[in-house]
């Protein structure tokens, strides 16, 4: 793991993508500082990193696209494929290596409450636990983009879908929201959620028999409860966006919050598209 470690944070830097990533990564943030933090003189450093969690949607397809993708579309992934490491340490590394040029942009926004620190009174705690929720936000971002890279074959195509799938994921309250929320609809909309579902495990799996009959065991049990106590799906659609939503998560630590519950869900959520590539690559690998 280490070698392909090494390999892939290189490879960052020999390509412009890390410096594009971290510079623009500074840059955005940088414009959000001097605009709340300096010129209008707040001490809430929590302001900016608020203000600039869309930031995701638009740099993690650039640093996630190549991960799997160009090695795919190279064909040099055959080389991964057949070699004794094991598939958990190739994705593993690719990973940590993208994690790694994420976290050197974290560590330089670090030093921002402290330039504040000196200037004036500055919650350094609520600013600290909002940069440690904004990190653990991008890292499920990236998680997810990896796992796009991962089912993709061409790095463009890899960033659109990143970038989509990003997007949703950082308007899902507000999508989820904007749907009718009667039994019916939330039926209709768990129905097709579960095909998206086991359509997804038929990607990864390519077994018929297994992805229809999960389908249609989920698809009974949901069935069962609209007839026998369809008060189960009151308010069901927009609960599930705040449920999924890492962003409104995040803003618990914009107050100061380290919440337990949010952190398990982030950590559980990268940690979900970093065993589903892995398992994307083991199916690769044995076909």
């Amino acid at each position: 793991m280490k070698a392909i470690y090494k390999k892939e944070l290189k490879g960052y830097f020999t390509s412009f993508i890390g410096y594009a990533f971290i510079a623009f990564f500074l840059i955005i943030i940088g414009i959000y500082f001097s605009a709340y933090n300096i010129m209008n003189s707040y001490a809430n450093f929590e302001y900016t990193l608020r203000s600039v969690s869309f930031i995701f949607f638009i740099l993690t397809p650039v640093i996630t696209m190549r991960v799997m993708a160009e090695e795919r579309h190279q064909k040099t992934d055959q080389l991964l494929l057949t070699s004794p490491v094991t598939v958990e340490k190739i994705v593993l590394g690719k990973f940590f290596a993208t994690i790694t040029v994420f976290l050197i942009g974290i560590a330089v926004i670090c030093f921002y409450p402290l330039i504040m620190k000196a200037y004036g009174n500055v919650s350094l705690g609520t600013a600290y636990a909002t940069i440690f929720g904004f990190t653990l936000e991008g890292m499920a971002f990236i998680s997810l983009g990896l796992f796009v890279s991962t089912c993709c074959e061409n790095q463009m195509v890899s960033a659109v879908v990143s970038f989509i799938a990003t997007i949703i994921l950082y308007f899902i309250t507000s999508l989820t929201g904007m749907l009718p929320s009667d039994n019916k609809s939330a039926f209709i909309f768990i129905t097709v959620l579960l095909a998206i579902l086991w359509l997804i495990i038929y990607y990864i799996v390519k077994n018929v028999l297994l992805s229809a009959a999960g389908f249609g065991i989920c698809e009974a049990v949901a069935i069962v409860l609209y007839v026998a106590k369809n008060g189960v799906y009151d308010n069901l659609v927009a609960n599930f966006g705040n449920f999924l939503s890492i962003t409104d998560r995040f803003t618990t630590f914009t107050n100061g919050i380290i919440d337990l519950s949010n952190i398990v869900y982030m950590i559980s959520f990268t940690f979900i598209f970093v065993f589903l590539s892995v398992q994307v690559i083991k199916k690769r690998r044995w076909s």
